[in-house]
């Protein structure tokens, strides 16, 4: 069989394998599910009106609150569905599993796209769950036609892509599972200190730049600008670059650790 054809069966493989694994052993999906949709319910029924009143300048509006902080909560979907992957990667590289598959006739890089494609999907569902939350508590996106939800979409998928390739790298380095949960809590707390809960002139302004010009901020103001209709400015092309820029990175890194010869 040619190389293709190889790359696709035992990719389509290891996929399965993952999601097999997901499907039974659901609770760490889940409390990682359960983070942003609390985070979501915290901000808007404790701290909304007060939220809303600092952001606007004027009257409490939690509606306007709601629509703010949406798009934050989901890139932050996607932060925290990344532990899951790193710690998944790091049990099969001290688990003895990676050892045994080099000994079989499989494509080389047939587990780390598994692995890969298995996160974005399950980031993506994710996304969507957290999303529904979001509108039955009452967000609406009136402004976004079709090509603006693609366009949405496309972006998380991206996101979600670039990042997975991040805790695959940290997952493959981790010498313990525990390692690996530890490794990845950068993931989680980046969009903390983004504009996912306030403007970022709202911070001090020591702080801005941090919270500028990490990857989280661009991406949700781009996502904010096409599902509400906000100016997105210059933030697309910087979602982008970043988003490339650690595909290329993540990449690289786990098949570096991968292609080593253990020990």
């Amino acid at each position: 069989m040619s190389s293709l054809p190889l790359a696709v069966r035992d990719s389509s493989t290891m996929l399965r394998r993952n999601l097999l694994h997901a499907r039974r052993y659901p609770s760490l999906t889940l409390n990682l599910l359960l983070t942003p949709i609390v985070l979501l319910l915290l901000f808007v029924y404790v701290f909304g009106d007060v939220m809303s009143a600092g952001i606007g300048g004027g009257g409490a509006d939690r509606s306007e609150y709601i629509a703010y902080l949406v798009p934050g909560i989901l890139l932050m979907t996607i932060g925290g569905t990344l532990v899951g992957t790193a710690v998944s990667v790091s049990n099969d590289m001290t688990e003895g599993i990676i050892a045994r598959f080099r000994t079989m006739a499989i494509h080389r890089g047939s587990v780390l796209v598994g692995h890969v494609v298995g996160s974005v999907l399950q980031a993506l569902v994710s996304v969507v769950l957290v999303g529904a939350v979001g509108v039955a508590i009452g967000f609406r996106s009136t402004d976004a036609g079709v090509l603006e939800w693609v366009a949405a979409f496309g972006l998380l998928a991206l996101f979600a892509l670039a990042f997975t390739w991040i805790a695959v790298g940290m997952g493959m380095v981790s010498p313990s599972a525990e390692a690996a949960s530890n490794n990845a809590l950068p993931l989680i707390f980046l969009p903390l200190i983004s504009s996912a809960f306030v403007p970022v002139d709202a911070m001090p302004g020591w702080f801005q730049p941090v919270a500028r010009y990490q990857p989280f901020t661009p991406a949700i103001e781009t996502l904010r600008g096409l599902l509400l209709g906000t100016p997105i400015g210059n933030n697309w092309w910087i979602t982008v670059l970043w988003c490339l820029g650690l595909a290329a990175l993540g990449y690289r890194w786990s098949k570096s650790v991968f292609d080593r010869d253990p020990k």
